[in-house]
């Protein structure tokens, strides 16, 4: 388990590795009730949150944001696994600091997150969503970073206000986009459709026939709720999975290329060094 502990103005920054060939289970109380936005990375952790002889399950957390508030008695477990690793960044703050937050935004959790900044219960659960390829590129520059010093202080302040930035964005597009709870269902099921069959992806119009809509409602509601159309979120989520492949030597280049469903190793070459900026055989 690597567990760092980051103070910025007046939030707290949270980022916790953890991957084990056992299952492992990780608990954690925060010392004061909190207002919290985690935001989980590439593993796919078990999450559990143990409140009032209640527990919260999720089983499939990669790239998934859950706001909370929770008070110091509620529990969060992880369920580490060979295949369930964790990669978690959790921006917290408390109820006492919210109007000292810089950039306006306490004005933001109280528009957005006003059942979390008045909450009537020791655990009280936001809204719950999928992330945009670009805050996951932000998460996933969290854990890989190399900055020492106020150089890497600098580095957490600016890439911590991006990720809320985009994270705001995002609500703000639902609220505009007035999606209800069904058709939000309907969307995240796409995405893991999409997770889930990168190498062999269903076309749009099978995969909006799985999910119960049409074409056309499919890729106004997908690009609203993750920022990006169907299959450039499919292409980003290609590379990324092929980047961590790499990075943790599992394949070959060639092999990754093949494991996300790149025939050509030039294409696969090219769209890896327009996302991330340098060639598969640099990482």
């Amino acid at each position: 388990m690597n567990r760092e502990i980051i103070d910025i103005n007046d939030y707290t920054i949270l980022l916790e590795e953890a991957s084990s060939n056992d299952n492992v289970i990780d608990s954690c109380f925060f010392d004061e009730p909190i207002i919290a936005i985690a935001f989980y990375g590439a593993g796919n952790v078990g999450l559990n949150v143990k409140f009032d002889g209640k527990t919260k399950e999720f089983q499939h957390t990669k790239g998934m944001v859950l706001s909370f508030y929770a008070d110091n008695k509620v529990e969060f477990e992880h369920h580490v696994s060979k295949q369930k690793s964790l990669q978690c960044l959790v921006i917290a703050t408390t109820v006492r600091n919210i109007d000292k937050l810089p950039n306006g935004e306490g004005q933001f959790l109280e528009k957005f997150l006003h059942q979390l900044v008045h909450p009537k219960a020791p655990y009280v659960e936001g809204p719950v969503f999928k992330m945009s390829p670009e805050m996951f590129l932000l998460v996933e520059q969290f854990f890989s970073n190399t900055y020492e010093g106020e150089i890497k202080m600098l580095f957490y302040k600016s890439h911590m206000t991006a990720l809320l930035s985009h994270y705001f964005g995002q609500l703000a597009r639902q609220e505009n986009t007035k999606l209800n709870t069904a058709q939000i269902e309907k969307i995240n099921l796409a995405q893991e459709i999409l997770v889930s069959n990168l190498e062999n992806p269903p076309s749009l119009t099978e995969l909006a026939h799985k999910i119960g809509t049409n074409t056309n409602t499919l890729k106004i509601e997908f690009k609203a709720q993750f920022g990006v159309p169907v299959f450039k979120y499919l292409q980003n989520e290609r590379l990324k999975k092929a980047y961590n492949l790499i990075k943790n030597k599992q394949k070959t280049i060639q092999e990754a290329a093949w494991a996300v469903g790149y025939d050509s190793l030039g294409s696969f070459s090219n769209a890896f060094e327009k996302k991330f900026g340098y060639r598969p055989s640099q990482v």
